[in-house]
């Protein structure tokens, strides 16, 4: 089959209109606002802590274009996710099912001799705590501590 030259010069003269609309649909799904928390505490009232803070920036940008958020655990806050912490379970599937992103670093979980295995499901491993916390912060996030 040949392509006429009326033919090759409609379909790239309607390119620019294709790649707009593409790109418009992907980052109209973007939230507005972007943060990333630490949390490198032991289990206590800092956990309790984080999952106000994370409640009321949800509720606070739910009006105002959303918001995509990350909570980088590392030291000893990567315990936050281990499986066998049922007491936050549900909290952290919660939180999960609304877009929050929870990372654990695998040089706390080697310090610690944690194991893929060991961990949630709601977690996703990154290689470094503070290189995660740089990188977001790199891409615009507000970095809550």
């Amino acid at each position: 089959m040949q392509m006429t030259k009326k033919t090759f010069l409609t379909t790239i003269a309607a390119l620019p209109a294709v790649a707009a609309a593409a790109f418009s649909q992907t980052t109209a799904a973007r939230p507005k606002h972007k943060a990333v928390f630490q949390m490198t505490d032991p289990k206590g009232q800092a956990w309790d802590i984080l999952f106000l803070g994370l409640g009321a920036i949800q509720r606070a940008f739910a009006n105002d274009g959303g918001v995509e958020i990350e909570v980088v655990c590392f030291r000893a806050g990567v315990t936050l996710l281990k499986k066998d912490n049922v007491e936050y379970a549900e909290r952290l599937q919660k939180m999960k099912d609304s877009g929050i992103t929870f990372d654990a670093c695998q040089n706390a979980m080697r310090a610690m001799n944690l194991k893929s295995e060991d961990m949630s499901p709601v977690a996703t491993e990154v290689d470094a705590g503070v290189a995660q916390l740089t990188r977001k912060q790199e891409q615009g996030f507000a970095y809550i501590h």
